[in-house]
């Protein structure tokens, strides 16, 4: 069996924890940005139905592109490059399709700036994570939002890619990543609405097992009573996917976690305070470990299948 796929990953995941994100003139995800970003602004000053037809095609030729060329790396790499070499590279490239070094130092950052430098230096560093108006947020909203982020980019960032990864090996995470930054770029309403329906759809259907898988990593439900409270709270979110995380965590921490006039998950949970912020990481953290372990595990018992 050749081992570099399946070891690709810890590679990987130990590159995020030693170095973190590479610089954006380094990373494969900033050059999507700058593809994406103007096609994305042409396409959104045009009729509605032409708007969604070029946001579809863009989507489907750049996602065919990335996962035809990512398949032929790997292949390339599994079948004519010595085991090391096929490793290194293989972790080198999956290593920007997730970040979790990121997401949680930036995480952690606003709790440190919310005890140290109060309200206002809170609000500044949270704003760097979330695009809603925050300039009006107390504590408890800060912190509600940090754990909603945390929960949230939990599945986009980390889980989902290394689901695909499990699924489809470096073409699989590649596509993901690519779908997701795509909908974090097109998929509102209003001016892009159109032009980023496709991808918006796109990533709901790329994130829907992803999500839930998330959900029972944070907060595992095995008891059908469990899982029903967490489909419930889900369920309390317009977005199909990213109530499952929130939810899982707002359960997980019995705290309430919510977006004014949006939603309000586990009403009848604890206004968060620093601990939850505390607690909230390490089940986040526990929960990554746990995907990267098992998409390694997934791959080994692959290769081990007669």
């Amino acid at each position: 069996m050749n081992w570099a796929l399946p070891l690709a990953l810890p590679l990987a995941w130990g590159l995020d924890a030693v170095f973190g994100e590479p610089r954006n003139r380094f990373h494969p995800v900033a050059w999507l940005g700058l593809l994406l970003g103007p096609l994305g602004r042409h396409f959104s000053t045009w009729a509605p139905g032409a708007a969604f037809v070029a946001g579809a095609a863009a989507w489907w030729v750049i996602a065919a592109a990335l996962g035809a060329g990512a398949w032929w790396v790997q292949l390339s790499l599994l079948n004519h490059s010595p085991g090391w070499v096929a490793l290194l590279l293989l972790g080198l490239l999956l290593k920007p399709c997730f970040a979790w070094r990121m997401l949680r130092d930036e995480v952690a950052a606003v709790e440190t700036a919310l005890l140290r430098g109060g309200l206002e230096a809170a609000r500044q560093r949270l704003s760097r994570l979330v695009s809603r108006d925050v300039h009006n947020f107390g504590d408890i909203q800060i912190r509600e939002t940090a754990i909603e982020t945390l929960a949230e980019n939990l599945n986009d960032s980390v889980v989902a890619p290394l689901a695909w990864f499990a699924i489809a090996g470096l073409p699989g995470a590649v596509v993901y990543r690519f779908a997701n930054t795509a909908d974090a770029m097109w998929g509102y309403r209003g001016r892009y609405e159109w032009a980023g329906k496709w991808a918006a759809r796109a990533d709901d259907v790329l994130s829907w097992l992803p999500a839930r898988l998330t959900a029972a990593l944070v907060r595992p439900a095995w008891a059908p009573a469990a899982w029903r409270a967490l489909r419930a709270e889900a369920a309390r979110t317009p977005s199909p996917n990213g109530g499952w995380a929130m939810g899982a965590m707002a359960l997980r921490l019995n705290v309430r976690l919510g977006k004014p006039g949006l939603y309000l998950l586990h009403p009848a949970g604890a206004a968060p305070g620093e601990s939850h912020v505390v607690q909230a990481l390490h089940v986040a953290g526990r929960a990554a470990a746990t995907a990267v372990l098992g998409a390694t595990l997934l791959w080994c018992a692959r290769g081990l299948w007669p």
